[in-house]
């Protein structure tokens, strides 16, 4: 950086440890809001807007930052043990910056089976344990001399800044025809193309969730819990040809991507109602052949679709043959695969997030 342009950035720039602070507090909310912008509870919408917002007000913390110790950087001479670590997480967040924004404008240069998305997820996941070990030799406290009135003006004057910078990022992305969801996933065909079977649209499983094959001829649905009377179905016993319950949704995941399908097959709410449900239900939970498995409440799982068929014909195995849970309105991830058990339970289940990390291994 040329040494003008760093001494005009210093001028501008609040107080050192304030710079630190907020960038501490930035990369904090961004990583929060990008974790929980996969689980549902909040408006996604919401939170792609806070972390869009919070990570380009970051682009100019950083500008700051590195303005700052450039010239120490350049001269080894006053590197420490702790140094090979700031420099990696430097360039690590501003590979998370690039990359997001790139995707944030239509951009996507897919790495084997991920998207360009998922490249910035997995960087911003390496950028947590970097950012610790920095703090474990960089932390300094803020002094009272730091909060001042000017300091905060500075400060809120990027905030504003990073605001702008979204809306330049939303209008450039509508110029160029980028439609996204709220979620901030791209549009992937709206319906499966009918000469492939099961879907044209892209196969992902969650972490190692890869089972062999299941074979129609020898899978069963099991309905038990707190029900009236336990069903064992086979897939024959599943409704067929016009008698399948067909549903336009969309499947929204979490490596960026969504689809718009006709999902056929048996209305959750039907096998729940043809195994009798007792007054203590309240939660359905899926349970997937890899151990996988997802809960949703009682009246959401009732709207819910057990679905063999896709686009009309039938599902892929890659897809979750022979039977997937359709679940409108949830990510992707929550739409399990290979369902070999529906169970009736008086209690949501809290394990299931940690199962979502280990399923799948043997």
């Amino acid at each position: 950086m040329d040494r003008l342009d760093a001494r005009a950035l210093r001028r501008i720039a609040p107080p050192p440890r304030v710079v630190d602070w907020s960038i501490l507090v930035v990369v904090t909310t961004a990583v929060g809001t990008g974790l929980l912008s996969w689980t549902g509870w909040l408006s996604p919408a919401l939170l792609v807007t806070l972390h869009t917002v919070v990570s380009l007000t970051l682009v100019g913390l950083l500008l700051f930052k590195f303005a700052r110790v450039a010239n120490r950087v350049r001269d080894s001479r006053n590197w420490d043990r702790a140094t090979p670590i700031s420099v990696l997480l430097g360039a690590v967040v501003v590979a998370v910056l690039a990359l997001g924004i790139f995707w944030g404008l239509g951009g996507n240069v897919p790495v084997g089976p991920w998207t360009t998305l998922n490249v910035h997820i997995g960087f911003g996941l390496l950028a947590i344990p970097l950012l610790l070990l920095h703090l474990r030799a960089r932390l300094r406290l803020p002094s009272r001399t730091d909060a001042s009135r000017r300091s905060a003006l500075k400060t809120g004057g990027l905030l504003v800044a990073g605001v702008l910078a979204w809306r330049a990022t939303e209008f450039v992305a509508a110029t160029r025809d980028v439609v996204t969801r709220e979620t901030g996933s791209k549009p992937i065909g709206d319906l499966a193309d009918t000469d492939t079977e099961g879907g044209s649209f892209p196969v992902t499983s969650w972490v190692a969730d890869d089972p062999d094959p299941v074979e129609p001829e020898t899978w069963s649905l099991a309905v038990s819990g707190q029900v009236d009377e336990e069903l064992e179905l086979g897939h024959g016993d599943l409704p067929s040809g016009d008698e399948r319950t067909v549903q336009r949704e969309t499947l929204d995941c979490t490596s960026g991507w969504y689809t718009i399908q006709e999902w056929g097959g048996v209305r959750i709410g039907d096998l729940l109602d043809e195994a009798g449900v007792t007054d203590e239900a309240a939660w359905v939970r899926f349970v997937s052949v890899t151990g996988y498995r997802w809960s949703l409440p009682l009246a959401e799982a009732r709207e819910a679709l057990l679905a063999t068929h896709v686009g009309g014909r039938p599902l892929s195995h890659g897809h979750g043959a022979p039977a997937r849970l359709v679940a409108p309105g949830r990510r992707g991830f929550q739409w399990v695969k290979w369902v070999e058990r529906v169970e009736l339970r008086r209690d949501p289940d809290p394990a299931q997030w940690f199962v979502t990390l280990v399923s799948g291994f043997d």
